[in-house]
């Protein structure tokens, strides 16, 4: 029969089920140490044969098999796959001439054209694998795979079983506005909705990818304007669940962080409602992050308390102790201050807060109208009235303001 020239013929995909099985890794260096840890979790029992490896590989040497010599070519008898992986063409050509006589695939990390077998660029989501072979093209391989398993994880391409739309709500934290700080899970929550109930704070963007066939509830509620009441939303995520819809409870921020995300939690459970939590990032500090002020600093800010600020110091429903947080020495974040801003301020600075405390207040934070007021504990009620500050936006009140805009704040003498 004369000799078939393999680049001529597509490969033959196929899955190779290691697990318990003896692979051989010849080479102890970065290819390896990429190789290996897929092996590890595919269960294969892995044999590296290497003079020298890694330290990383080294670490791995409760789960591998570390063989610190040359290769000789027994090291593949009773294997089942290996790999040819070093930087010496030849030892890798020996490798592959004994797999060849015991009928081995092996992959030959140096020149794919003589090797036996070809490595898929792969990828994993929930219990799909997703490989992609370009045929000796690497890059493009591995740059399809991003793109399938992205797609996958964001809901813009499901699987059937991917997607739980089983009847029942589910809170999701859409983080602070930027749709491209929404978590992974959120997204998947928002491919499976039937209904989704949506805060006026929630990433707004993502909402025209909602599928022609998901009703959009708007319960937004507006400082000093319309607000759908709590307990009509709670009435709503129970009824559309018991209606047998997958109801996503879409909010800003963390639903769990001053977004009586728990509220609705309780009313599911009580109504008998399946309800799961999607967390998100929460806003105090996504948005400080944002816009580049640290919340802590070596040397600097040891704590910070994240506060709300809806009601004023002195009114008779206020949980907060000011007094207690102005003999702090770290960092204040406040949210929903905007209108009780010089309140506050006032009852920091009667507490004993410095009245040059650095101050930073962030509108609109991680959208594209984001801007951030530069202030002092004391000037801050008069600036934020002078700029015509609305919300949303967080208040950040410490000495890691003057870190951060080191040009605003002159140090102190």
């Amino acid at each position: 029969m004369p000799r078939v020239d393999p680049t001529s013929h597509p490969p033959y995909p196929v899955g190779l089920r290691l697990a318990g099985r003896r692979v051989v890794v010849v080479g102890g260096g970065s290819v390896a140490q990429r190789r290996v840890p897929v092996l590890i979790e595919a269960g294969a029992r892995v044999v590296v044969v290497s003079p020298q490896v890694t330290p990383a590989l080294e670490g791995m040497a409760d789960e591998v098999t570390l063989v610190l010599r040359e290769f000789v070519e027994d090291d593949l008898d009773g294997a089942w796959y290996a790999i040819a992986a070093t930087d010496a063409p030849a030892v890798n050509a020996r490798v592959l001439a004994a797999a060849d006589e015991r009928r081995i695939f092996c992959v030959r990390a140096d020149d794919a054209r003589e090797a036996s077998a070809w490595t898929m660029a792969s990828g994993r989501h929930g219990q799909v694998t997703v490989a992609v072979l370009g045929n000796r093209e690497p890059r493009q391989s591995a740059a399809l795979r991003d793109d399938i398993v992205e797609a996958l994880r964001d809901g813009r391409l499901t699987t059937t079983g991917a997607l739980d739309h089983a009847p029942g709500v589910v809170l999701v934290g859409g983080g602070p506005g930027d749709p491209g700080l929404v978590t992974v899970a959120a997204r998947q929550a928002l491919a499976s909705a039937d209904v989704v109930v949506a805060d006026r704070l929630a990433p707004r963007a993502l909402l025209d990818e909602l599928g022609a066939d998901v009703e959009l509830v708007d319960v937004a509620k507006l400082p000093r304007g319309r607000a759908a009441r709590q307990d009509q939303i709670n009435e709503l995520l129970v009824a559309r669940a018991r209606a047998g819809q997958r109801v996503v409870r879409f909010k800003g921020g963390d639903g769990f962080v001053f977004g009586r995300g728990f509220e609705e939690v309780l009313a599911c459970r009580e109504a008998g409602v399946p309800v799961s939590v999607v967390p998100g990032l929460p806003s105090p500090v996504a948005v400080a992050g944002a816009a580049g002020i640290p919340l802590t600093h070596r040397g600097v800010a040891h704590d910070f308390a994240v506060v709300s600020g809806h009601l004023p110091p002195g009114h008779p429903d206020s949980l907060v102790s000011w007094e207690a947080l102005a003999g702090l020495d770290g960092t204040l974040v406040l949210m929903m201050a905007v209108d009780n801003a010089a309140a506050i301020a006032d009852a920091l600075v009667a507490h004993g807060r410095r009245p040059e405390t650095p101050v930073a207040v962030v509108s609109d934070g991680t959208m594209p109208d984001e801007r951030t007021l530069l202030a002092t504990l004391g000037s801050l009620g008069e600036r934020i009235e002078a700029d015509g500050v609305r919300p949303p936006a967080i208040i950040v009140v410490g000495d890691v303001v003057g870190v951060a805009r080191p040009d605003a704040f002159a140090p102190e003498v």
